[in-house]
């Protein structure tokens, strides 16, 4: 080998280099993209939280101050109770419990959980259309080959099956999951079609258990809020004796 041979660079290497530099290019411009429009949706979100809660003088937290609004605007109440719930579920701090309720007191059984569902719906959409529009091309960049070595994850029946499954239960927050799922392969419509399986339930329980707590009756009262209190609960309670159950059996074994 000839002096200065070692410093000339074959084209295959310097081909090479050039294709890892564009690669590494196009690994950065969904991490900027990300923080751009995570930029941009934390200054609506926060801009209009701060506007809902400065100058609609709605108490969030009370189902009967959220009737008596809803009832006043006569033909647009229904409306109003749509929006009230899709803005709760886009901004988690927001309670969305309370809207349900009134909802139930001022509509009844049928059209309140009609209104209740339509909002909870349009809510969901909304929080999953924000994470596919902020993330899911970052998160695909950075673990996509992982996901895609998951099998389950993979599957687009087992995401739906896993958002119907948390739809049904209490505890498990119905805003983090509708972002969650936004940041999956989960289409669009299957994202739609499971969560609307999954509150119809919860929707018409809500409704319910707002046209009791709003009648005049105390033991009717009293049956609402004990019937909403075992609903929320039982899941923890079925967990807990299952671990409690499994604790023992678990330590025999391993002796």
């Amino acid at each position: 080998m000839k002096p200065g041979d070692s410093d000339i660079e074959s084209p295959r290497v310097i081909a090479a280099r050039k294709s890892r530099k564009r690669q590494s290019l196009r690994g950065g411009r969904p991490v900027k993209k990300l923080v751009l429009r995570a930029v941009i949706v934390v200054v609506l979100v926060g801009g209009g939280f701060f506007l809902l809660d400065r100058y609609s003088g709605i108490r969030f937290t009370d189902p009967a101050a959220v009737r008596q609004t809803v009832e006043a605007l006569g033909a647009a109440g229904p409306a109003l109770i749509v929006a009230l719930i899709l803005v709760a579920i886009v901004m988690t701090p927001i309670p969305s419990a309370p809207i349900a309720l009134a909802a139930g007191a001022a509509y009844g059984h049928v059209w309140g959980t009609l209104y209740v569902a339509l909002g909870a719906e349009m809510g969901a959409l909304a929080a999953f259309g924000i994470a596919r529009f902020v993330g899911y091309e970052a998160v695909m960049a950075k673990f996509g080959a992982r996901l895609a070595s998951v099998r389950l994850l993979g599957s687009q029946n087992t995401l739906m099956a896993i958002v119907f499954a948390t739809r049904l239960v209490p505890f498990i927050s119905f805003d983090i999951i509708s972002y969650a799922a936004g940041l999956t392969p989960l289409t669009t419509w299957r994202f739609a079609l499971a969560t609307l399986l999954g509150i119809l339930p919860a929707s018409f329980v809500l409704a319910h258990f707002g046209t009791e707590i709003t009648s005049a009756d105390p033991v009717r009262i009293l049956v609402a809020v004990l019937a909403l209190g075992i609903i929320t609960g039982a899941p923890l309670i079925l967990a807990a004796v299952r671990r409690k159950r499994a604790g023992p059996e678990g330590s025999e074994t391993d002796v």
